[in-house]
C-alpha cells in the first residue's frame, strides 16, 4: 500500500477542520463558476505549505483548484481566524489524553530571511543586515507548540518574552478552569533581563533563565533542547524555511498550521 502523501487530509482531521470554516452562501442569480470544494483546496494550501512551491506553480493535475483559489481561501479563512482556532482545539484534545505537560514550558527564537520585506521585517543583525523575520516559539515540556509570535529580524528576544506568554490560549481539555500558563518557563541567556523576570512573575510563572556571563554547559541548554527540536520540526514545512509572503498575516497563517500539525501528528501518536 501505497504510504499517504503529507498533503493527503484524513476524514478524522478534515472532521476537525471542516466546522471551522466559514460557510460561503452561493449566488442563485448569476451564480457563476462552481465554487472548489474546501477539502480540495486546504489540500492545495497544504501542498504549498509542505513543498515550499510557488502559488503559481501549483500543479493543475493535482485536482486542488489554481494556485490563486488556494490563495484567496486560505486569505478568507485566515481572516476567519480558522488556524487560531484550529491549534486550540488540537491543544485541548492533547491535554484530555494528558500529552500536554505544562509543569514547565521553554522560549526561543528562530531567525529567517524576508526576501520581499512587507509588514513586520527588519534589518538582521546575524544576517549582514538582510531583511529578515524572527519567530518566537513557546512550547511545553515535550516540546508541543503552544503559541509562535511574528517580528522583525532586529527585534530582541526578551520583548517577546511577556507577548510569548500571554499568547497561551486557554486549554481546555479536562474539568475545572482552562489552563494557560506553566508552572516554569526556561530561557537561554538572552532573556536574562531583571525587568522582564519580575513581569514573568507577575502572571505566576517562575523564571528560569540563564544569566548572561555564566559558563557554557551549566544545565540548562538540557532541559530546553524540546523547543529547539519543535523549530526542527516546523522547518520540515519548507515555506517556513523563508518568508515569501508579503503580506504578515498569511506567513503567520502558515506559522500556526504549522504549529496545529505538529499538534496533529503528536495526537494521532498516541497509543
Amino acid at each position: 500500500m501505497a504510504r499517504p502523501k503529507p498533503w493527503d487530509v484524513d476524514d478524522e482531521l478534515w472532521a476537525l477542520i471542516e466546522p471551522l470554516l466559514p460557510k460561503a452562501e452561493r449566488r442563485t442569480r448569476h451564480p457563476g463558476r462552481k465554487r472548489q470544494p474546501d477539502r480540495l483546496v486546504f489540500q492545495g494550501i497544504l501542498f504549498v505549505l509542505h513543498t515550499g512551491i510557488g502559488w503559481e506553480h501549483l500543479p493543475q493535475e493535482l485536482g486542488f483548484g489554481s494556485g490563486m483559489t488556494c490563495w484567496r481561501r486560505l486569505a478568507e479563512w485566515t481572516e476567519a481566524v480558522v488556524w487560531p482556532r484550529l491549534h486550540q482545539e488540537l491543544l485541548a484534545k492533547l491535554r484530555g489524553a494528558n500529552a500536554l505537560d505544562f509543569s514547565r514550558a521553554a522560549v526561543e527564537g528562530s531567525h529567517i530571511r524576508a526576501p520581499k520585506g512587507g509588514p513586520k521585517t527588519g534589518r538582521s543583525p546575524v544576517d549582514r543586515g538582510r531583511t529578515g523575520n524572527k519567530r518566537h516559539l513557546i512550547t511545553d515540556a515535550t516540546g508541543i507548540p503552544l503559541a509562535v509570535t511574528l517580528t522583525g529580524g532586529n527585534r530582541n528576544d526578551v520583548t517577546q518574552l511577556i507577548p510569548l506568554l500571554e499568547a497561551i490560549p486557554p486549554v481546555r481539555g479536562k474539568r475545572g478552569r482552562p489552563r494557560r500558563r506553566p508552572d516554569i518557563v526556561l530561557g537561554d541567556r538572552g532573556y536574562d533581563h531583571d525587568k522582564y523576570r519580575r513581569l514573568v512573575w507577575a502572571l505566576g510563572v517562575k523564571p528560569v533563565i540563564a544569566r548572561r556571563g555564566s559558563e557554557h554547559g551549566s544545565g540548562l541548554g538540557t532541559q530546553r533542547w524540546f523547543v529547539e527540536r519543535a523549530f526542527a520540526h516546523l522547518h520540515w514545512f519548507r515555506r517556513l524555511r523563508i518568508r515569501w509572503e508579503i503580506r504578515d498575516d498569511i506567513h503567520e497563517a502558515f506559522l500556526t498550521l504549522g504549529c496545529a500539525l505538529i499538534c496533529w501528528r503528536r495526537l494521532i501518536s498516541l497509543p
